[in-house]
Protein backbone atom coordinates (compact mmCIF):
# COMPACT_ATOMS: atom_id res chain seq x y z
CA UNK A 1 0.00 0.00 0.00
CA UNK A 2 1.76 3.27 -0.68
CA UNK A 3 1.53 6.57 1.24
CA UNK A 4 -1.60 7.72 0.32
CA UNK A 5 -3.56 5.14 0.42
CA UNK A 6 -2.60 4.31 3.72
CA UNK A 7 -2.96 8.29 4.96
CA UNK A 8 -6.63 7.40 2.87
CA UNK A 9 -7.20 4.20 5.14
CA UNK A 10 -6.26 6.01 8.21
CA UNK A 11 -8.67 8.81 7.91
CA UNK A 12 -11.36 6.57 6.82
CA UNK A 13 -10.83 4.46 9.92
CA UNK A 14 -10.97 7.55 12.01
CA UNK A 15 -14.03 8.82 10.65
CA UNK A 16 -15.60 5.28 11.65
CA UNK A 17 -14.38 6.11 15.12
CA UNK A 18 -15.57 9.74 15.83
CA UNK A 19 -18.91 8.22 14.82
CA UNK A 20 -18.87 4.92 17.50
CA UNK A 21 -17.19 7.65 19.78
CA UNK A 22 -20.22 10.05 19.47
CA UNK A 23 -23.04 7.55 19.38
CA UNK A 24 -20.87 5.48 22.59
CA UNK A 25 -20.56 8.65 24.10
CA UNK A 26 -24.30 9.88 24.09
CA UNK A 27 -25.95 6.81 24.80
CA UNK A 28 -23.36 5.99 27.76
CA UNK A 29 -23.87 9.20 29.43
CA UNK A 30 -27.56 9.39 29.43
CA UNK A 31 -28.50 6.24 30.56
CA UNK A 32 -25.64 6.23 32.73
CA UNK A 33 -27.13 9.23 34.50
CA UNK A 34 -30.77 7.78 33.85
CA UNK A 35 -29.46 4.54 36.19
CA UNK A 36 -27.20 6.24 38.64
CA UNK A 37 -24.19 4.36 37.19
CA UNK A 38 -20.90 6.32 37.73
CA UNK A 39 -19.34 2.98 35.77
CA UNK A 40 -21.59 4.29 32.78
CA UNK A 41 -21.02 7.51 33.16
CA UNK A 42 -17.63 7.24 33.58
CA UNK A 43 -17.18 5.30 30.46
CA UNK A 44 -19.39 8.39 28.97
CA UNK A 45 -16.42 10.49 29.67
CA UNK A 46 -13.59 7.92 28.80
CA UNK A 47 -15.79 7.98 25.04
CA UNK A 48 -15.41 12.00 25.21
CA UNK A 49 -11.58 11.56 25.40
CA UNK A 50 -11.43 9.44 22.99
CA UNK A 51 -13.70 11.25 20.39
CA UNK A 52 -11.25 13.80 21.06
CA UNK A 53 -8.40 12.03 20.44
CA UNK A 54 -9.76 10.68 17.65
CA UNK A 55 -10.41 14.28 15.54
CA UNK A 56 -6.82 15.19 16.96
CA UNK A 57 -4.70 12.29 15.22
CA UNK A 58 -8.00 12.77 12.25
CA UNK A 59 -6.59 16.45 11.92
CA UNK A 60 -2.96 15.15 11.98
CA UNK A 61 -3.26 13.04 8.83
CA UNK A 62 -5.14 15.84 7.00
CA UNK A 63 -2.56 18.79 7.72
CA UNK A 64 0.41 15.91 6.91
CA UNK A 65 3.36 14.45 9.18
CA UNK A 66 4.73 17.96 10.28
CA UNK A 67 1.90 17.53 12.59
CA UNK A 68 3.09 14.24 14.36
CA UNK A 69 4.97 15.49 17.20
CA UNK A 70 2.05 17.91 18.48
CA UNK A 71 -0.71 15.13 17.84
CA UNK A 72 1.82 12.53 20.00
CA UNK A 73 1.91 14.95 22.49
CA UNK A 74 -2.32 15.74 22.67
CA UNK A 75 -2.70 11.92 22.41
CA UNK A 76 -0.29 11.66 25.86
CA UNK A 77 -2.13 14.49 27.76
CA UNK A 78 -5.07 12.83 26.93
CA UNK A 79 -3.95 8.98 28.26
CA UNK A 80 -3.07 11.25 31.56
CA UNK A 81 -6.76 13.06 31.36
CA UNK A 82 -8.50 9.67 31.16
CA UNK A 83 -6.17 8.12 34.01
CA UNK A 84 -7.05 10.77 36.18
CA UNK A 85 -10.47 10.51 35.30
CA UNK A 86 -10.63 6.22 35.94
CA UNK A 87 -8.91 6.91 38.68
CA UNK A 88 -11.26 9.86 40.33
CA UNK A 89 -14.30 8.35 38.92
CA UNK A 90 -13.49 5.39 40.35
CA UNK A 91 -12.61 6.31 43.85
CA UNK A 92 -15.78 8.30 43.82
CA UNK A 93 -18.47 5.60 43.16
CA UNK A 94 -16.20 3.30 46.02
CA UNK A 95 -16.59 6.57 48.66
CA UNK A 96 -20.12 7.13 47.85
CA UNK A 97 -22.01 4.63 49.39
CA UNK A 98 -25.37 6.19 48.68
CA UNK A 99 -24.95 5.95 44.85
CA UNK A 100 -26.75 3.02 44.50
CA UNK A 101 -26.63 2.12 40.68
CA UNK A 102 -29.38 0.78 39.32
CA UNK A 103 -29.27 -2.37 36.40
CA UNK A 104 -29.04 -0.68 32.83
CA UNK A 105 -29.86 -2.81 30.14
CA UNK A 106 -29.22 -0.56 27.17
CA UNK A 107 -26.25 0.13 29.20
CA UNK A 108 -25.41 -3.36 28.82
CA UNK A 109 -26.01 -3.30 25.13
CA UNK A 110 -23.89 -0.72 24.66
CA UNK A 111 -20.57 -2.52 26.84
CA UNK A 112 -20.90 -5.33 25.05
CA UNK A 113 -21.05 -3.63 21.52
CA UNK A 114 -17.86 -1.59 22.56
CA UNK A 115 -15.97 -4.60 23.48
CA UNK A 116 -16.51 -5.99 20.31
CA UNK A 117 -15.88 -2.81 18.15
CA UNK A 118 -12.94 -1.47 19.99
CA UNK A 119 -10.82 -4.00 20.05
CA UNK A 120 -11.13 -4.50 16.23
CA UNK A 121 -10.74 -0.63 15.96
CA UNK A 122 -7.53 -0.35 17.94
CA UNK A 123 -5.72 -3.47 16.23
CA UNK A 124 -6.64 -2.02 12.88
CA UNK A 125 -5.04 1.47 14.30
CA UNK A 126 -2.00 -0.77 15.36
CA UNK A 127 -1.81 -1.93 12.22
CA UNK A 128 -1.53 1.79 10.13
CA UNK A 129 0.37 2.93 12.59
CA UNK A 130 3.44 0.85 12.07
CA UNK A 131 2.36 1.40 8.33
CA UNK A 132 2.63 5.01 8.86
CA UNK A 133 4.95 4.97 11.69
CA UNK A 134 2.22 7.70 13.27
CA UNK A 135 3.28 7.61 17.09
CA UNK A 136 -0.20 9.54 17.29
CA UNK A 137 -2.07 7.02 15.70
CA UNK A 138 -0.51 4.73 18.22
CA UNK A 139 -1.41 6.46 21.33
CA UNK A 140 -4.82 6.75 19.69
CA UNK A 141 -4.64 2.68 19.18
CA UNK A 142 -3.93 2.41 22.87
CA UNK A 143 -6.65 4.33 23.95
CA UNK A 144 -9.29 2.74 21.54
CA UNK A 145 -7.62 -1.01 23.50
CA UNK A 146 -7.79 0.47 27.15
CA UNK A 147 -11.70 1.76 26.36
CA UNK A 148 -12.21 -2.35 25.41
CA UNK A 149 -10.81 -3.14 28.32
CA UNK A 150 -12.76 -0.74 30.02
CA UNK A 151 -16.12 -2.08 28.11
CA UNK A 152 -15.50 -5.46 29.56
CA UNK A 153 -14.77 -4.38 32.87
CA UNK A 154 -17.77 -1.77 33.25
CA UNK A 155 -20.00 -4.89 31.17
CA UNK A 156 -18.50 -7.27 34.34
CA UNK A 157 -19.39 -4.40 36.65
CA UNK A 158 -23.04 -4.00 35.57
CA UNK A 159 -24.13 -7.59 35.27
CA UNK A 160 -22.83 -7.92 38.84
CA UNK A 161 -25.05 -5.16 39.35
CA UNK A 162 -27.78 -6.32 37.53
CA UNK A 163 -27.52 -9.85 39.01
CA UNK A 164 -26.02 -9.24 42.53
CA UNK A 165 -26.90 -5.61 43.76
CA UNK A 166 -23.05 -5.31 44.16
CA UNK A 167 -22.25 -2.00 42.76
CA UNK A 168 -18.86 -1.54 43.37
CA UNK A 169 -16.67 -4.10 42.14
CA UNK A 170 -16.98 -2.36 38.63
CA UNK A 171 -15.34 0.40 40.07
CA UNK A 172 -12.71 -1.86 41.92
CA UNK A 173 -11.74 -3.25 39.09
CA UNK A 174 -11.40 0.04 36.51
CA UNK A 175 -8.40 0.99 39.05
CA UNK A 176 -6.36 -1.69 38.12
CA UNK A 177 -6.56 -0.14 34.38
CA UNK A 178 -4.70 3.01 35.75
CA UNK A 179 -1.65 1.71 36.03
CA UNK A 180 -1.74 0.65 32.31
CA UNK A 181 -3.17 3.67 30.92
CA UNK A 182 -0.17 5.85 32.69
CA UNK A 183 2.32 3.29 30.79
CA UNK A 184 0.79 4.16 27.44
CA UNK A 185 0.89 7.85 28.33
CA UNK A 186 4.22 7.59 29.43
CA UNK A 187 5.26 5.52 26.06
CA UNK A 188 3.69 8.17 23.94
CA UNK A 189 5.03 11.34 25.84
CA UNK A 190 8.53 10.13 25.11
CA UNK A 191 7.26 9.72 21.63
CA UNK A 192 8.39 5.90 21.32
CA UNK A 193 9.11 5.27 17.54
CA UNK A 194 6.15 2.53 16.28
CA UNK A 195 8.21 2.21 13.33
Amino acid sequence: MNEPDKNRAVIRLQWLTVLWMTVEFAIAIIFGIKARSLALAAFGGDSAIELFSAVVVLRRFYVGEHAERNATRIAAVLLYVLAAFVLVSSAAALLHHNLRAEPSYPGIALLAAAALIMPWLSRQKRALAAATCSSALKADAAQSSICAWMSWIALGGLAVNAIFHLPWVDSAAALLLVPLIVYEANAARKGDACC
